[in-house]
């Protein structure tokens, strides 16, 4: 698990995949969570999740580079799902761990997604091979760039598919910042 200020990481186990993919109250029962109606984030979806799955399958010596639940734990109270985070996949041999983020609709604007994926972040780095970390999204979304450059990401041209552009982080900006 990844604890930030006001949030916790749950790193995803087959079990919560398939409450994830079967209904809202299966996963809120698998989390111990409240499960709002706007779930999930638009980037989260079947595929996604059965991807996941597969992945974790794999084996459980990778199981934490890949999807983990946002939980918003306000002060003691009841938790609630908010969003997901997760790398897509452990560091390849240069040392790149790719991240992604999406935080549910009413629950955005609120510095969530920046404090997740800062957590996903000095969780990366916390890997002594780990080089850098990369991000991808659209042009068009703002918010997510902002995401980005809260985090220390800078622009570095277009992504791994047409219309996606791709930032990163190295391992130096990264410890400048902390």
């Amino acid at each position: 698990m990844i604890v930030t200020e006001r949030l916790e990481l749950i790193p995803a186990t087959s079990e919560m995949v398939r409450a994830a993919l079967a209904s809202g109250a299966a996963l809120s029962s698998s989390l111990g969570a409240s499960v709002p109606p706007t779930w999930p984030p638009e980037s989260l979806d079947p595929p996604s999740l059965q991807f996941t799955l597969n992945r974790l399958a794999e084996g459980a010596e990778n199981s934490e580079w890949w999807l983990y639940f946002v939980l918003l734990s306000p002060d003691g109270g009841a938790r609630t799902l908010i969003g997901s985070v997760g790398y897509k996949g452990p560091p390849s041999e240069d040392g790149t761990v790719e991240i992604g983020y999406g935080i549910v609709s009413d629950q955005r604007r609120r510095g969530y997604a920046s404090e997740a994926a800062r957590g996903l972040i000095a969780r990366a780095f916390s890997v002594t091979t780990v080089r850098r970390v990369i991000a991808e999204t659209y042009p068009e979304l703002e918010g997510s760039i902002g995401v980005l450059r809260k985090c220390g990401f800078t622009f570095i041209g277009d992504g791994s598919e047409p219309c996606v552009i791709r930032f990163e982080l190295e391992r130096p900006a990264y410890a400048m910042r902390t």
